[in-house]
């Protein structure tokens, strides 16, 4: 009965985190609205009221979207863009400066599909 209750109340509280993050992502995107037809609908932008009012929208919209998209990152649910290819890059040419070519039993060249395979299982023995 107690797990039940446990369960519940976290069922509970992720849906309260997704409804508390859901309004502070439409609210940011409300400022930020605002801010654009602040710019776009006023006659002079250079204007020290109108900067002001801009400048405070893009801050609120700022302090309002952060932390949503930072819970939605950690959740998997907002993926940073190209961040597994630079990862792969970075992964592929450590692998070609710090080893010395992989030649097979005969002496050839090794593919290098194989060669980051071999990389990959170095790095799982060493980790064990």
């Amino acid at each position: 009965m107690a797990t039940a209750e446990v369960n519940g109340e976290t069922g509970l509280m992720k849906n309260e985190l997704r409804l508390l993050n859901l309004l502070c992502f439409l609210a940011a995107i409300g400022f930020l609205a605002f801010a654009v037809l602040n710019a776009v609908l006023s006659g002079q932008l250079l204007t020290t009221d109108n900067l002001f009012i801009t400048m405070v929208c893009l801050v609120m919209a700022l302090v309002f979207g952060v932390l949503p998209i930072m819970q939605w990152h950690s959740e998997g649910r907002l993926p940073i863009p190209f961040q597994k290819k630079i990862a792969k890059q970075k992964a592929a040419a450590q692998v070609s400066v710090s080893s010395p070519p992989l030649l097979d039993a005969k002496g050839r060249a090794v593919p290098p599909d194989v060669k980051s395979m071999m990389a990959n299982m170095r790095q799982t023995q060493t980790r064990e």
